[in-house]
């Protein structure tokens, strides 16, 4: 493997128990610091492939290179550690309902610390500060102490960005990360994602239904279709008609958050995105 590589996929299938294929033939490398962002329709296999670079599933074929190390050949107590190098996005957190929003954003870093100051965080959270500052970046600050069941899909898909911010992983993994947002947080949020990546020399591999935000802050957009890959491209590169083929199936609009979408305008705003306020 490429030690400049975060994430390689080499060849890679998945079948699910049921028979049904998601993924095929899939190679793909993520460079550390790399922001790639992956596009296509509805079932293409987008969440499948995360969950496979995440190793949250194993692949059916291939072979997954993860930070430098083959993951599935690791024992229990490597691979648990492997992963906690691993931020993971979810398009629905799975965070505890009763669960404040303080300890939500601290559990990530719950892979470094002893079991006694997890423990301990639980009663007491233990860096405050820092769960604040996280949560300032998503201009969720002011809901530090609320239970999560108090929260919109949208506040709680904040709140799993600001664990993974806190967490500061070499490797961030976003599955549909914005979808609950509105498209001017939305873009915020990806903004941040972006900052980070750029801040800590973080890989960052999004899936994202709105190629408009793909195309304004990601270096790098991979087409998948039916679990294949289309295309894997510089995000200057990528065509109008490279993006309406790959949704040719889904009618004659590509899904943006824009109401309209100028891919000239936004690839424009790629060259000239500034850096969150936050993360200068």
């Amino acid at each position: 493997m490429n030690a400049e590589a975060a994430l390689a996929l080499h060849d890679v299938g998945l079948v699910h128990p049921n028979g049904q294929r998601a993924l095929q033939g899939i190679a793909l490398e993520v460079p550390r610091g790399a922001r790639v962002a992956v596009v296509g329709p509805s079932g293409a296999g987008k969440t499948s492939l995360l969950r496979v670079a995440a190793t949250a599933l194993r692949a059916s074929e291939g072979r997954v290179e993860l930070l430098g190390e083959h993951p599935w050949q690791l024992s229990g107590g490597a691979l648990r550690a492997l992963r906690s190098r691993v931020g993971l996005i979810h398009q629905a957190p799975p965070i505890p309902p009763r669960l404040r929003v303080v300890t939500a954003v601290l559990a990530g870093q719950l892979g470094h610390w002893s079991p006694w100051r997890a423990l301990g965080s639980l009663l007491v959270p233990s860096d405050i500060a820092g769960a604040e500052a996280a949560l300032a970046r998503l201009d969720m600050a002011d809901r530090l102490f609320d239970r999560c069941d108090r929260l919109s899909g949208g506040q709680l898909q904040r709140v799993g960005m600001a664990r993974v911010l806190y967490q500061a992983p070499e490797l961030i993994l976003a599955d549909e990360p914005v979808s609950a947002l509105d498209p001017t947080l939305a873009d915020m949020a990806v903004g941040e994602l972006v900052a980070q990546s750029r801040n800590t020399g973080a890989a960052l591999l999004a899936s994202l239904h709105a190629v408009d935000l793909a195309l304004k802050w990601f270096d790098r957009i991979v087409g998948l279709r039916g679990g294949v890959v289309v295309f894997d491209a510089p995000a200057a590169e990528v065509s109008r008609a490279m993006l309406q083929e790959l949704y040719a199936n889904e009618g004659s609009l590509l899904p943006t958050q824009a109401p309209s979408f100028d891919i000239e305008g936004a690839r424009d705003a790629n060259r000239a995105a500034p850096l969150p306020s936050a993360c200068r």
